[in-house]
């Protein structure tokens, strides 16, 4: 590749201010493959120095480029470009599906497997009475090492065996599969939120950025509920797709 100096050019004639100048033409070598995922950038001070920039200039860039979801910054590891945001369909899949679709290497944390007693939405998701027996269960999933999902299930006690070294090694969904269990259907609600600190340090992501959330109902055989979903996605680093029709 060659050097950024012969790729990006600023104009200090120009009303637009410097960091934005080198912040978008930065995101266009981005978006274009030009800088490939995760490609290693010099450090702030050398990048002022060498476009003449001021570091308080140079460092406003690099954070509006953070912000977007373009570029990531890990002590010892210094500024690298992110890799692609994964693009989910909207359809009957897991996250980890979506993962080796995308050519992605899925892992899973598991964070707890328990029981606990149904209550309010969860048990009326279920359809069972509150007090009943759940098998719950809260998972971390990582895309190449990079958190991306924080992932709580909930299912009706005995439905379905489980073990944390399944979980680990296994998407939720195929662990129905084997057992037997077919998935029909499912009713989904998509929306934003911001993260809390515990959120936020789990998911990597600044306390109070942006996350998508989705509850899912998954429904089997006769339309019996057999699993509850409460996810958060990084929305930097994910999106969700959907197809519309004209009727």
């Amino acid at each position: 590749m060659e050097p950024l100096t012969r790729l990006i050019a600023i104009d200090r004639s120009s009303p637009v201010p410097l960091y934005f100048q080198f912040a978008q033409q930065l995101q266009h070598l981005i978006e274009t493959g030009v800088l490939a995922p995760g490609a290693r950038l010099e450090n702030e001070i050398a990048l002022a120095d060498r476009f003449g920039l001021s570091r308080p200039t140079m460092r406003q860039a690099m954070q509006h480029l953070v912000d977007k979801g373009l570029l990531s910054r890990k002590r010892g590891v210094g500024t690298r470009v992110v890799a692609d945001r994964v693009r989910r369909q909207v359809e009957l899949t897991s996250l980890y599906e979506d993962l080796q679709r995308e050519n992605r290497r899925p892992r899973t944390e598991v964070l707890s497997l328990r029981i606990r007693p149904a209550e309010g939405r969860t048990a009326a998701a279920l359809r069972l009475e509150p007090g009943t027996d759940t098998v719950v269960l809260r998972r971390l999933r990582y895309a190449d090492d990079e958190p991306m999902a924080l992932l709580e299930n909930h299912l009706p006690a005995g439905l379905l065996d489980l073990s944390e070294e399944d979980l680990s090694a296994h998407g939720l969904y195929a662990l129905f599969r084997r057992a037997g269990i077919a998935l029909r259907s499912a009713e989904q609600t998509v929306g934003a939120r911001r993260a809390t600190a515990a959120e936020a340090r789990l998911l990597a992501e600044a306390r109070g950025g942006t996350l998508l959330t989705m509850e899912r109902t998954v429904l089997g055989d006769g339309g019996r509920p057999v699993e509850f979903g409460s996810h958060l996605y990084r929305a930097s680093r994910y999106s969700f797709e959907m197809t519309l029709t004209a009727s």
